[in-house]
């Protein structure tokens, strides 16, 4: 018997307590079949006005991460999604590569992470090398997310880091923001734009931008959630999210 209402395939998401907006987008692109089931990291919503604040954030989320690992594994799903995007960038591609293999070791299912998504989502597109970043970072997360791409063979023309000054208050960023931070790091030569920071609503607002722009713009989320349902083998295109979800 399977589960009655994830006959198709059962999630178990891991997210920041602090976080308001991976759920809903996720739980929005979700198809018929497949369910999602959070796990929250318990974290505090401290203030973060520097790169030291920023790294003790990070320590918070590493102190927490394992034993939201445990606690969504107990009902049994099939793959576990990581709703949260600084620690998969973190220390560039061999960290992202070390982080998956401790969880997946920890879960004892498959992990699917941002970095290998947004990577494999801007495959998608063809031979892309030039790329902007949009980030809710302080610089030195900023620069983790540099170096992953780097180190996966893009350059990053432009990076832009909103310096959100807690990790609750990303979610606030609205969408008028969101919208001029793309229009900020879309340099012409540009070949595509990413967003990290699973906190950050993007997930509408780079739909609608693609469409002006003529260009991918990977809202993280999205392509979290389009890559775990690939990785499954779910193949239903779901619209409303962008091409990546609709065409990929």
């Amino acid at each position: 018997m399977v589960d009655s209402l994830g006959h198709r395939m059962k999630f178990g998401v891991i997210a920041p307590s602090t976080n308001t907006s991976v759920q809903p987008e996720f739980d929005s692109m979700r198809p018929y079949g497949v369910t999602n089931h959070f796990s929250r990291i318990h974290i505090p919503d401290n203030p973060v006005h520097n790169d030291d604040d920023f790294n003790r954030l990070m320590d918070d989320i590493r102190a927490e991460l394992m034993v939201a690992i445990d606690r969504v594994m107990t009902c049994g799903p099939d793959r576990v999604v990581m709703g949260m995007s600084a620690e998969t960038f973190w220390d560039g591609l061999d960290g992202s590569v070390t982080f998956q293999k401790n969880c997946e070791e920890r879960a004892g299912v498959p992990v699917s992470m941002g970095s290998d998504a947004c990577q494999a989502a801007l495959h998608k597109y063809g031979d892309i090398r030039r790329i902007s970043v949009i980030t809710p970072y302080m610089p030195v997360g900023d620069e983790n997310v540099r170096k992953f791409f780097t180190d996966c063979g893009f350059e990053v023309v432009e990076i832009h880091g909103l310096k959100c000054s807690s990790p609750m208050l990303i979610a606030h960023e609205s969408e008028k923001a969101l919208r001029d931070a793309i229009i900020k790091v879309n340099d012409p030569s540009v070949e595509a734009i990413v967003q990290v920071g699973t906190n950050l609503a993007m997930a509408r607002v780079a739909g609608i931008a693609e469409f002006w722009l003529d260009k991918p713009v990977i809202a993280i989320n999205t392509a979290t959630y389009w890559w775990s349902l690939r990785q499954a083998g779910i193949e239903d295109r779901v619209p409303g999210w962008g091409s990546l979800l609709m065409e990929h």
